[in-house]
């Protein structure tokens, strides 16, 4: 993947055809991570975005590399920025775990063999360039596949590559591969759970917010 070079990692790429909103309901959130209540996508991302629930995930194969992917251009939020392999937000009362398999396949085509909790407590605030905020308390999960061929869904993912974990993790921390806000803050605590993913710890999941422990 070639993927676009900026000096702002959030900052959109030109879509002739921007894509509507996903429009399920997300979690809202007090402060203390428990559930406020619940509203759609598209009434909730704004420049003052509330506080909600998401999650973020890592994709590795057998050979510890991770799949990266670039957000559709048309995305309505954060549009062509290189992440990692996916986030998303869970529907109201569904599990994170569920969510993220749900992701996992319906975006990249993908069965997630195993699965586990890493950052419980990762919560961010990002800002686009075109004002739209992402305000997420935003659990981080690791999860290995034996798939390698892709299905990607061409109203999330513009493109995806396969990339040694230690060659991406040392590309972010360096400046030179630049990504979304919330991957270059969630890859130095990754770092600190060990230099393989393989090896990382399953994190407790009384940790998460009281919002996700379904």
């Amino acid at each position: 993947m070639s993927a676009p070079r900026r000096t702002d990692p959030d900052q959109p790429v030109e879509s002739p055809e921007p894509l509507q909103w996903n429009d399920d309901d997300v979690v809202l959130l007090a402060e203390d991570g428990s559930a406020l209540g619940v509203d759609s996508k598209s009434a909730i991302h704004h420049a003052e975005t509330p506080l909600h629930l998401a999650f973020s995930c890592y994709i590795f194969d057998a050979d510890d590399r991770l799949l990266v992917t670039q957000r559709a251009l048309g995305k309505p939020s954060f549009p062509g920025v290189v992440t990692n392999s996916c986030c998303g937000h869970p529907l109201p009362g569904e599990p994170l775990e569920r969510a993220v398999r749900r992701r996992a396949l319906g975006e990249l085509g993908l069965s997630v063999d195993s699965l586990w909790l890493v950052l419980p407590e990762f919560r961010y605030r990002a800002v686009s360039a075109t004002g739209m905020v992402e305000n997420e308390i935003c659990p981080v999960y690791a999860a290995r596949t034996a798939d390698e061929e892709l299905a990607l869904d061409p109203t999330e993912v513009e493109r995806a590559e396969w990339v040694p974990w230690v060659e991406f993790a040392e590309s972010v921390a360096d400046g030179s591969r630049v990504v979304s806000t919330w991957c270059t803050e969630q890859v130095p605590r990754l770092l600190t759970l060990g230099p393989r993913p393989a090896d990382w710890p399953a994190a407790d999941p009384a940790l998460l917010p009281p919002a996700a422990r379904l």
